[in-house]
């Protein structure tokens, strides 16, 4: 297989991309582990939105015993929170990547600059576009399936999982909410791929063909509905507020950061904080390819597996073309 990078990037990781190594033949424990503390340990995605969700908790999170019922007040500091989470977030990288242009087009994937302007967009152009879909819909849906489980926590319908009660599970939880989302993702992108789905529902987030921070939950109502149904799976395994917060911040928050556009963040020179992937990058500019990620390896099984080589850019042409009938 080559391992020439597809022209037309400006920037591309070393290819062809590879699936988790837990799903490769022969397992490689070496790979295993330095998979495992490269995507948790150090500067990472996970690791900060586990400290926000620590964060949260302790200072801008209500009670249980004060969500036991439906009040504005509670609701409202929820939304609120959600609000400046995702203005902080995506609208600083935005500032950052895009506005004062801090990094130039260092590891930037796609040479051309975001569309200011275009009659496909809500408000004209795309990062307005972009915002009001995702501070207006995102957040409004995000606060909405928090105050469902926080509720349904109070009041027993979810069960409670503690530290005390069950402190390997406890910790364990929170290295199995990335792998459930991905499974999650998968099977929902592509259901919103069939046809129907897709013009009516998924083609609005598919507006960005080159992406940035403000594009990752720039969705359709109905999208949003679907995508942040992620947290329901506690209504079967038990969580603690802690869970929910960091299920939560991270499906949304990671939303922003893999849609950066660039693959990392340079301190020194050096690409220390690993954001958007090349991976998913591809889909957003060939559509019918990598539904999912690399920590579970569904593309590959179902065919849909872009490397970023030649050959397989080859292959996906093919398929889009069967598709196309």
């Amino acid at each position: 297989m080559s391992k020439t990078p597809l022209k037309g990037w400006n920037h591309a990781p070393d290819v062809p991309l590879q699936v988790s190594p837990f799903f490769t033949w022969p397992l490689k424990p070496a790979k295993m582990l330095a998979w495992v503390w490269n995507s948790w340990f150090l500067l990472t995605e996970k690791l900060i939105i586990l400290a926000l969700a620590c964060v949260s908790l302790a200072w801008f999170q209500p009670p249980l015993d004060e969500t036991r019922t439906l009040a504005f007040g509670w609701i409202f500091e929820l939304w609120l929170r959600n609000m400046a989470l995702m203005t902080l977030v995506a609208g600083g990288l935005h500032l950052y990547f895009y506005s004062f242009t801090k990094q130039g087009a260092r590891l930037k994937y796609d040479p051309r600059p975001l569309m200011k302007n275009g009659r496909q967009f809500t408000l004209g152009g795309q990062i307005r576009d972009n915002m009001f879909w995702t501070l207006g819909s995102g957040v409004f849906f995000w606060t909405a399936y928090e105050v469902l489980m926080f509720w349904s926590l109070a009041n027993g319908y979810v069960p409670m999982l503690t530290w005390a009660a069950n402190p390997f599970w406890f910790v364990a939880l929170f290295l199995l909410i990335p792998l459930w989302e991905s499974f999650y993702f998968y099977w929902i992108h592509r259901f919103l791929h069939i046809p129907w789905l897709y013009k009516h529902v998924h083609a609005l987030h598919h507006r960005n063909i080159n992406v940035g921070p403000w594009s990752g939950l720039s969705m359709h109502p109905v999208e949003h509905i679907i995508y942040l149904g992620t947290v329901l799976i506690h209504f079967v395994i038990g969580a603690h507020p802690l869970h929910i917060l960091f299920h939560m911040q991270y499906y949304t928050l990671t939303a922003a950061t893999t849609h950066t556009g660039f693959e990392g963040l340079l301190i020194k020179d050096e690409n220390r904080l690993k954001l958007g992937t090349f991976h998913h990058q591809m889909h957003h500019r060939y559509f019918e390819c990598n539904y999912g990620s690399l920590e579970l390896p569904w593309d590959k099984l179902f065919g849909s597996f872009h490397d970023g080589t030649v050959e397989a850019d080859g292959r996906i042409k093919e398929r889009r073309k069967r598709m196309a009938g």
